[in-house]
This record gives structure tokens, sequence and C-alpha cells, in this order.
């Protein structure tokens, strides 16, 4: 073992200049890492930490300086290093596992190639892409059939093989450390507890240090050794986890955790009125999809097998399940968007089974979807006023001063000032864009929302500021949602009963308590331990 730490950052400081204008990222930060050791950053947008990750890979974009302070990986001043240095220290000390793998992954080359290229990086000569290195990687990363694995591209593998494909790359140096960015934040939970579990295993039989950067409190609590957790560029508490989870020192720590939704959690139940009509119904609704013909016979894929689900005014269900479970289709089949092939759609008693777009049109008057990223779901080019009129608008509803006024009492709603009607989205934060495309989903006074995972994206106090909303919105107007969210904790501070998919088919379905507190299913079991942040709390 070397005698220096393997990571020493002493009093750094980074800023970015753009425009004229100066923004301090880190501010006098001091941390080391020891061979061998697992820490996780912590912290949310605009903390510092992807920023950090940057300057330990030496990969700062022009716009950033480091104004002072030390950083040192393996014996090597990063901050004063060549490129030549930087470039060995990226392909032999440090390997990183990128956040979405959409993005990291080359498309149009096969996974094996992709690897191999990494390898020939590292090592100075060519692999084939069915190398026996490669093959090696792509098994020491948990893929199963190696080399079919190999010929394939990205867009032919689940979320959580893509992201065992960027473990290998990583891997692909022998690298003494691994910078995880948000390895795991677009995976189901089960998915991501599998990914965490053997990036864990590859690291101690390695003996590999391990820095994860993450905004998931859970996740970081039960795989480091260590916590750091950074506000607007300034570390403001380290120590063991279960430590700072139990006993926390800094106000903005007590508040991460406090901002976090609890699985232990639950809402008091709504009650219901005897005789109170579901505003929604699913009744046996099976969907299957024809797929290319391959040697003349015919493919189908059944997404969803005898669903059946009621939704009340004023109550929240949630449906939970990991990708390809159905969750996305049953929320489409809800919304008229695609046609069930077997059973009945009822929306407040009414038949609107197979009705064709223009029949169904009213209806989406009062059923709306709030979806998964606020930065996609608004035009970049409509100010916060053209977005949320434009339901009314579309609808013929109102016009001139009335549609101002209206405009006015969503944004207020929505908690919001009334100045922000002149903005573009880019001019707002995540949390605020979500709340625009809430105040949208109001314009027309719906009677059901369709929340598609509408907290997933944001910060974890941003989150709980969003659920706080959402909940507000439902005493007050009565309003019924059917939530769709990989995250136990969220659904079960939010709903009312929850409903479990697997692979198109119901495996349990109650009232929250009756479902997480005394589960009958094996898959519901396997979901909740899977939840991040047990092991230090407990």
């Amino acid at each position: 073992m070397s005698q220096h730490p393997l990571i020493a950052v002493r009093d750094l400081s980074v800023s970015y200049h753009a425009g004229g204008h100066t923004t301090q990222a880190v501010k006098h930060l001091s941390f080391s890492m020891a061979q061998g050791e697992t820490v996780a950053i912590v912290g949310e947008s605009g903390s510092g930490k992807s920023t950090l990750a940057n300057a330990l890979l030496g990969l700062l974009p022009g716009t950033a300086r480091v104004d002072g302070g030390q950083l040192w990986v393996d014996g090597i001043d990063v901050a004063h290093a060549s490129e030549r240095q930087k470039r060995h220290l990226r392909g032999r000390t440090l390997g990183l596992v990128p956040q979405d793998p959409m993005v990291s992954l080359n498309p149009t080359l096969r996974v094996g190639q992709q690897i191999g290229e990494a390898l020939a990086l590292a090592h100075g000569r060519r692999y084939r892409s069915l190398d026996a290195d490669v093959l090696a990687l792509l098994g020491q990363v948990g893929l199963d059939q190696p080399a079919l694995r190999a010929r394939q591209y990205p867009h032919e593998l689940s979320g959580g093989m893509r992201q065992r494909v960027l473990i290998a790359i990583a891997l692909a140096g022998n690298p003494r450390l691994i910078i995880a960015d948000e390895p795991t934040s677009a995976l189901d939970v089960t998915v991501q507890r599998k990914i965490l579990d053997h990036l864990q295993r590859l690291v101690a039989e390695r003996g590999i240090s391990l820095l994860i950067i993450t905004h998931d409190l859970g996740v970081a609590t039960d795989r480091a050794d260590r916590l750091l957790v950074m506000k607007q560029g300034e570390l403001v508490e380290q120590g063991p986890p279960r430590l700072v989870v139990q006993a926390p020192q800094h106000p903005y720590t007590r508040d991460l955790l406090a901002a976090a939704p609890a699985f232990s959690h639950r809402r008091r139940p709504r009650p219901l009125t005897p005789g109170t009509q579901p505003i929604l119904s699913l009744e046996g609704i099976g969907k299957t999809f024809e797929l290319p013909k391959t040697k003349g016979r015919h493919n189908r894929f059944v997404a969803l097998q005898g669903l059946s689900l009621q939704v009340h005014p004023g109550q929240t269900l949630a449906i939970v399940g990991e990708s390809g479970s159905g969750k996305s289709t049953a929320l489409r089949i809800a919304l008229g968007l695609e046609a069930p092939s077997q059973g009945r759609i009822l929306f407040d008693q009414v038949d609107v089974t197979g009705l064709g777009w223009r029949a169904f049109r009213p209806l989406r008057r009062r059923m709306q979807l709030v979806q998964q990223n606020p930065f996609a779901a608004l035009d970049p080019r409509f100010t916060v006023f053209d977005s949320i009129v434009e339901p009314l608008v579309s609808f013929g509803l109102l016009k001139g001063p009335a549609l101002e006024q209206a405009a006015r009492e969503l944004i207020e709603r929505v908690h919001l000032p009334v100045s922000y009607l002149d903005r573009l989205p880019r001019e707002l934060s995540g949390g605020q864009r979500q709340r625009v495309a809430i105040a949208r989903a109001l314009a027309l006074q719906p009677d059901l929302l369709l929340l598609d995972e509408p907290v997933s994206a944001l910060d974890v106090s941003v989150q709980a500021q969003i659920l706080a909303l959402l909940d507000e919105l439902q005493r007050e107007l009565g309003i019924a949602y059917v939530l769709v969210s990989h995250d136990l904790a969220v659904v079960a501070s939010m709903a009312d009963h929850v409903l479990v998919l697997r692979q198109g088919q119901v495996v349990e379905q109650g009232t929250v308590d009756a479902v997480f507190d005394r589960p009958t299913s094996d898959y519901t079991r396997e979901l909740i331990a899977a939840i991040p942040g047990h092991k230090a709390a407990a």
C-alpha cells in the first residue's frame, strides 16, 4: 500500500467564468481518500460535487479555473499536471462510471467495440470486439452470454445492462479508483441494488477505492465507509454514515434527512364516502403488441394481462414495478393513447373503451398527465404563460383578460410568483418547471391527474416540496391521482392504495399499509428489501 493517500484535496477552490459572471463552484474544500476506501459525496444540484469529480479527472471545462488549493491523485498534482499526465491518470489510476449510459455509450458501435477501445487506450494495443479480455470484462460485471452482449448495440440492452457495460469500460485500465457519478439514479430499485452490490464486490476483490457521487442519501449511507455532505461548494459535514444520519451536526444535513421521503412515513388514509363511485376503472385489461415476424412466425409481446384497478375521487392509487412491468402501457391506455387488446375502460361509470381520438378528446379535459421530466415537458420557446394557458386555448375555453386572470390564478396555486409568467423554461429550476407543468395540468380543472414519476428527476428537498404541493392540491380540489413510481418511499408517503405489477401482471394490491407491512408476494418483499437507506437507519 502506498504511503500517501490515493486522493488528497487541500483547500481547493474552483470557479466558472462566462459572460462576465463568476460562479464559485467549490470553496476551500479539503478531504482525503485511502486505498480501498469507499467515500460518498452527497449534495443537491449546484453543490459542487460534479465539479469536484471533473477536477479529479482533469476534465474541467475551459470556463473553469482552479483559484487555489491542491488536488493530488496518486501523488500527482492534477491542477498543474500536463495533459499527458492527466490522460495517464484517467487510463490507469482513475475509472469513471457516468450517470446516463444512453448518453455515454456510442449508439453506432457494438458493445464489444467500445470496451475494446477502452482497453486499447489503457494498454496501447488493439483489441477486437470478441477478444478474450473484452469477454472477460463483460463476464466480470455480471452480464450473461458475454459473446452475445459484445455483438449487441446499446439500444438492444436494458438500462441495467448498459450500466454494467459502463462499469466494464471503467475497469478496462485496472484503475485504483472508480468515480461513480450518480451510477444508478435512472434505474429501478431492485436493478439499482444488484448493480451496486456487484460494483462493491468488484471493488473489494480488486482492492479498488470507490468515490460515489449522488443526491440519494439512502444509496450513500448504505454503500460508503465515509459520507461527505456538500452545499453550494462547501463541505458542511463528514463522518461515518450511521453517525451522520443518526446525529447530524449541520442544519443542511438535518434538512436533507428531513426532506427525504421515509418508507416508514405514511400519510393518513383519506376517508371514502360510502357509495362513492370510482372516477376511473380498468377491468380485465390486456395489451399484446405484434412484433416483426422471424422465420415466417408471428411474434407477440404481452405487455399487460388481466389488469383491473379502481381510482376514487380524492384518493391516490400508486402503480409500482420495474421497467417492463407494464406501468407506462397502463397509463397510455388510461389516457386513451393506446387501445387495449382485451377488457374495458370506464371513466366516471361510462364505458370509453375503443373511443376514437375525436370522441375521447372531451374526456381529456377531465384527466391530465404530469410527466417525469420537467425539462422535456415544456416547450423551450413558450413562456410560462403560454405553457399554462395552452390547454385553455386548445379547447377554446377562454381568451383575452379572462385567460390572463386564469394564468395568474394557476401560477399562484402552485406557489410561484405572477412575475414568472413572462419567463422561459430555461430561466427556471427543475422544481419550478415541475410546478409550471402541474399548473398546466390543472388548467382544465380535471378530476384525475396521472403522475408519471413526478419527482424522480428532482433533488431531495425539491421532491419534498412538490409532494407537499400535490398533497395540498388533492386536499383542496378533491382530485384523484394515479401515481407511477419506482420509489417506494414516495409511494408510501403519498398513496392510499398500491398496485404491484410484474411482467404485465398484478402480483399484489391493497392499502399501502397492507401491501408494505404485510406483503404476500416474494416480488413485493424483494422490492421493499431493495429500498436504499436501511442499513444506516437500523
